[in-house]
């Protein structure tokens, strides 16, 4: 029986490209664990995807994963099948230009396929508390790599 854990992930950017920052918050139980980073020039989407990553890479364990974001981008290319297709496709996206952020989604596929991951989209900059403290540690972030 794997550990439930629920994790919440955001990503930003000023200017796109610019300096970003990902925060993530992942939760067990009572426990607790918030964690960041940033980039000097890199872009908002970049971020989101870096913010999942992190935060799965930091499990000890397969776990089952309840994931909430606020980022259509990740949740539409996963859910409506794009990642899929465009790694069916050579990297390549329905109207036959590269997709963006390969070397990103490569590391996500793998740890889908470490963990048993469901995504939730949560509107950003909306009620949820802990979108919203996400957004306040990578916003953090890129305002420290200005």
């Amino acid at each position: 029986m794997r550990k439930t854990v629920t994790i919440y992930t955001d990503g930003a950017c000023s200017g796109n490209p610019g300096p970003g920052g990902w925060g993530a918050i992942l939760r067990y139980g009572a426990h607790e664990k918030e964690l960041s980073g940033g980039h000097p020039e890199t872009t908002n989407n970049r971020m989101e995807l870096t913010a999942v990553i992190r935060a799965l890479e930091a499990l000890k364990e397969p776990c089952r994963v309840e994931l909430y974001t606020d980022s259509r981008y990740i949740v539409d290319a996963i859910e409506k099948g794009w990642l899929h297709s465009w790694q069916k496709n050579g990297w390549r996206k329905a109207d036959k230009k590269p997709a963006l952020n390969v070397d990103l989604w490569q590391q996500i596929l793998e740890l889908f396929a470490t963990h048993e991951v469901q995504l939730h989209w949560v509107r950003g900059h909306a009620e949820n508390e802990y979108n919203n403290r996400c957004d306040a540690l990578a916003v953090a972030q890129y305002k420290n790599k200005m």
